[in-house]
């Protein structure tokens, strides 16, 4: 479904967002990405729908290579791959039901799309992952009078709306408390699975990677240090992706401490 190789992006000020970045996502596969910030996460899930353009390498999406595409292929691509923002991007004084209802804009074409005149079917996808979110109950209330896990599951449910062929989701819970990143986390991958749809998730909390990811890939430096099962994260793998690049007057043992009080956190 997914192939990243040998990705590197340079923004136009100089500076290396992503070095060497490397790797594939099967059919129905959640992985999460871990690193720390300004590894490169966020910029790695963009190049993937075309939102930032790359400086080298490839990112092949159903076969065909993302930098290669024109606007419309892009257009197209974009309906196809779901984005869950950190920061929910709920239209704040529409309802629950018309921001899902947004997720269908890209199947529709010319004025109807302009004026958002939505089809039976559209509100019927988009009542229906609602329904998988448990949020009918808020179908018709104003997205701004909504709490905050009750918006990002607003947010899954629009991207699921999309009927999406890939999932990416940056930072989903970061705004959210614990108890509620674990709620949304379960309703995210559990809607994944159940779509069988590739999904592939940033996450600041390592202990979240661990239990709802199939995979984690850890990046440090714009470079992937970290390609395996939840299960080989251990303390000096942990250790490698967050140390990051370490300066010269660095002591020995502050990057280990900090690494550990990451992976706890």
């Amino acid at each position: 479904m997914l192939h990243i190789r040998n990705l590197r992006v340079v923004y136009p000020n100089g500076v290396e967002a992503l070095r060497s970045v490397n790797l594939s996502v099967r059919h129905g596969e959640i992985v999460a990405l871990i690193g720390r910030s300004g590894a490169g996460k966020s910029t790695l899930l963009r190049c993937i729908n075309g939102l930032q353009p790359i400086t080298s390498g490839a990112v092949i999406v159903e076969g065909t290579d993302v930098s290669r595409m024109t606007a419309p292929e892009l257009a197209d691509l974009r309906r196809q791959v779901g984005f869950i923002w950190q920061e929910y991007n709920v239209i704040k004084r529409l309802s629950a039901f018309t921001n899902v209802l947004t997720g269908r804009l890209g199947h529709n074409r010319g004025v109807a799309s302009l004026v958002h005149l939505f089809r039976r079917a559209d509100r019927e996808v988009a009542l229906g992952c609602l329904e998988r979110l448990n949020l009918l109950h808020c179908a018709h209330q104003r997205a701004d009078r909504l709490s905050g896990g009750e918006k990002q599951r607003v947010a899954i449910a629009r991207a699921l709306a999309q009927q999406p062929r890939i999932l990416l989701a940056d930072e989903p819970v970061a705004s959210l408390d614990i108890e509620l990143s674990w709620v949304v986390m379960t309703d995210l991958v559990t809607v994944a699975r159940d779509e069988g749809v590739p999904t592939l998730i940033s996450l600041h909390d390592v202990p979240l990677a661990r239990a709802f990811a199939d995979r984690v890939v850890g990046i440090a430096g714009g470079v992937t240090v970290f390609d395996g099962p939840p299960s080989r994260l251990d303390e000096e793998t942990l250790d490698r992706i967050y140390r990051g690049e370490r300066s010269a007057e660095e002591e020995p043992g502050a990057a280990r401490g900090g690494a550990v009080a990451e992976m706890r956190g």
